[in-house]
């Protein structure tokens, strides 16, 4: 037995791709039954967007981590953290799955470690699937997504969505248990 779905492939990644890729999410979230999305999001603006346009769907948004950039500072907006929770979201901040104690490794000592092996292989699909896989993660390392349950993890290439894929959601310290199911759109290039 065989099931054909639609993948869609942008020609350029970014931003200007979010409301094609929400509107894909919505259509095949319901069409599956899903209710869990994750959406990564720095600073709120599309994650506000996907909780806006996925009104029945229970909405994570992975904001990243508190001092990534600056101690004790994070970019999150709290404008889009209340239009998130006003559309029935949740907004929650955490490490990368696939970077955190194993970037300080690099920075201190200049060696690759094994999270930025399995980043860069993901990155092989595209910078979007890297994040999808790794939001789901952290947003199931959160308690935020029921692990082996499907749901769609929608991310992106630098600012906005440009991607996303139904998966079975594990938490990182079981990350190989993680599946992805569909691919519903990433950039070709």
């Amino acid at each position: 037995m065989a099931t054909e779905t639609r993948t869609v492939y942008f020609e350029r990644p970014g931003h200007e791709n979010t409301g094609c890729v929400l509107e894909i999410v919505r259509e095949r979230a319901a069409a599956l039954g899903i209710r869990q999305v994750v959406v990564a999001s720095y600073t709120g603006e599309t994650g506000a967007a996907a909780a806006e346009a996925l009104p029945d769907c229970e909405v994570v948004v992975a904001a990243g981590v508190v001092g990534y950039q600056e101690p004790n500072r994070h970019g999150f907006l709290d404008d889009n953290r209340r239009r998130i929770e006003a559309a029935g979201g949740c907004v929650f901040h955490s490490g990368h799955s696939f970077g955190m104690l194993g970037r300080a490794v690099n920075k201190r000592f200049g060696t690759i470690q094994v999270d930025e092996v399995v980043a860069h292989v993901l990155r092989l699909f595209s910078q979007g699937v890297k994040v999808c896989c790794e939001v789901a993660c952290m947003a199931a390392d959160a308690g935020r997504l029921r692990v082996g349950e499907e749901a769609v993890a929608i991310g992106g290439s630098a600012r906005g969505a440009d991607t996303a894929v139904v998966l079975r959601p594990a938490n990182t310290h079981a990350f190989f248990d993680t599946r992805v199911l569909e691919v519903l759109c990433k950039p070709r290039g």
